[in-house]
C-alpha cells in the first residue's frame, strides 16, 4: 500500500549567531498516499535540502517528517523505506544492468530466484531487458536513467525520492523521460517527490506543485489551480512559458481597468491601483480594442506564434496561431479575456 507523507513545520538553518542562514521556513505540506508532489522552484530556494531532509540525509533543526503516520527524524535512511532517483545515475561502473538493479535487493539478503525473477519484471516495466547484460559505461543518458529508476523500483519502496533526474539529458530524451516517470508512477502507484527547476516538468508530471522561493512555500495545488489562479505576482511569473503578462493600472470595480489612457472592460475585485495579470493566450490581436501598441518581437514556433508588443504599460506577449500576419513595427490593438484574469496587489504582489 502506497504510504503518506507528513511534513510539519520543517526549519533548517546553517551556521551560528550572524552568520546563521535559514535556508527552510516551517514547511507544511501533506502528501496523500499515491500522489505525485512536484517541489519545483529556482536554484537555492530550498527545495533539494527538503527532499534530503525527507530522505535522511540531513536533520531539521525543527519540525516532523512521518511516513504512514511514524516520525522519522533521526531515523536512518536506511530504516525508512524510501528510495531515491539522482540527477548522476549513480550506478555501479562494474556491474552489469541486471546486477545494479538488484543490488540493493542483494544487500537484503533476498533469495536469488526472487531477486531474479524481480529484476525481469522491472527491466519489463522499463523496458530495458535487452540491457541487462550491458555495464553503465555502454549505455546512453536515457538508458542509465532509467537503469536507475529501475534499482529504485526493484525495491519496492514505500515513497520514490526524484532529485532533478532529468537535468543531465538533452532536450528530446528529457520529453520521453518524463513520460517514462509519469507512466512507472500510474503503473507503480508508489508515493513520490520530485524535485525540479523546470516549471514545464512540474506541469506536466505532478499530481500537485508546491513552488518554492527563498525557503518559503508560495503556493500548494494542483497543476491548473498553480497555472490558472497564482497565489501571489513571483509564483505568476515563475509558472508558465511564456510568463504571465503583468500590467500595472487604476482598477475601477465594474466599471472596468484603465491603463495607459485606455479603458478595458473588465471588472476588477477592487478599486484602485492593482496589477492585471493574464496569460499569453487569454489575449489577441484586435485592430479596433483601444489598448494599443507596437510589434516588436514576432516568434513562430510551430503550433503557435508569439507576438510580442511594446505598449505604454510594458511589453506583452501574445499566443496567434501559427498563420497570424504581423510584422516587427506592425501598430495592433489588444483585446484582454477578462474570464481569465488575474489581479494582484501591487505592494505585497499577493492575489485579490
Amino acid at each position: 500500500m502506497a504510504a503518506s507523507l507528513h511534513i510539519a513545520g520543517i526549519r533548517k538553518t546553517f551556521g551560528k549567531g550572524d552568520k546563521m542562514v535559514e535556508v527552510l521556513k516551517r514547511i507544511d505540506i501533506d502528501v496523500a498516499p499515491g500522489e505525485f508532489l512536484i517541489l519545483v522552484g529556482p536554484s537555492g530556494c530550498g527545495k533539494s535540502t527538503l527532499l534530503n531532509i525527507i530522505a535522511g540525509l540531513d536533520e531539521p533543526t525543527e519540525g516532523e517528517i512521518r511516513i504512514s503516520g511514524r516520525n522519522v527524524v533521526g531515523v536512518a535512511p536506511a530504516q525508512r523505506d524510501i528510495a531515491m532517483v539522482f540527477q548522476s545515475y549513480a550506478l555501479y561502473p562494474s556491474m552489469s544492468v541486471a546486477e545494479n538493479i538488484g543490488f540493493a535487493l542483494e544487500m537484503r539478503k533476498v533469495p536469488k530466484a526472487e531477486r531474479q525473477a524481480r529484476v525481469q519484471q522491472v527491466a519489463a516495466t522499463l523496458q530495458i531487458s535487452h540491457l541487462l547484460d550491458r555495464r553503465p559505461s555502454q549505455l546512453s543518458g536515457g538508458q542509465r536513467q532509467r537503469v536507475a529508476m529501475g534499482r529504485a523500483l526493484a525495491r519496492q519502496p514505500q515513497l520514490f525520492l526524484f532529485d532533478e533526474p532529468l537535468s543531465n539529458l538533452d532536450a528530446k530524451l528529457r520529453v520521453e523521460m518524463r513520460a517514462e516517470i509519469k507512466r512507472l508512477h500510474q503503473v507503480s502507484g508508489i508515493t513520490s517527490v520530485y524535485v525540479t527547476h523546470d516549471q514545464i516538468e512540474a506541469m506536466t508530471l505532478g499530481s500537485r506543485i508546491a513552488v518554492m522561493k527563498d525557503g518559503v512555500l508560495q503556493q500548494l495545488g494542483t497543476p491548473d489551480d498553480i497555472y490558472s489562479r497564482p497565489a501571489n505576482t513571483y509564483v505568476a511569473s515563475f509558472i508558465g512559458s511564456p510568463t504571465m503578462n503583468m500590467v500595472q493600472g487604476q482598477a475601477l470595480g465594474p466599471a472596468g481597468f484603465e491603463i495607459a489612457g485606455a479603458c478595458l472592460p473588465l471588472a476588477a475585485p477592487v478599486a484602485g491601483l492593482a496589477q492585471l495579470g493574464l496569460r499569453p493566450e487569454h489575449i489577441a490581436l484586435a485592430n479596433d480594442a483601444p489598448w494599443r501598441g507596437e510589434v516588436s518581437i514576432v516568434e513562430p514556433t510551430g503550433a503557435d506564434t508569439f507576438v510580442v508588443v511594446k505598449t505604454a504599460a510594458g511589453d506583452v506577449t501574445v499566443r496567434t496561431p501559427p498563420q497570424a500576419r504581423v510584422s516587427p513595427g506592425d501598430q495592433v490593438g489588444l483585446q484582454a479575456n477578462g474570464d481569465h484574469a488575474s489581479w494582484f496587489d501591487v505592494a505585497s504582489g499577493q492575489r485579490l
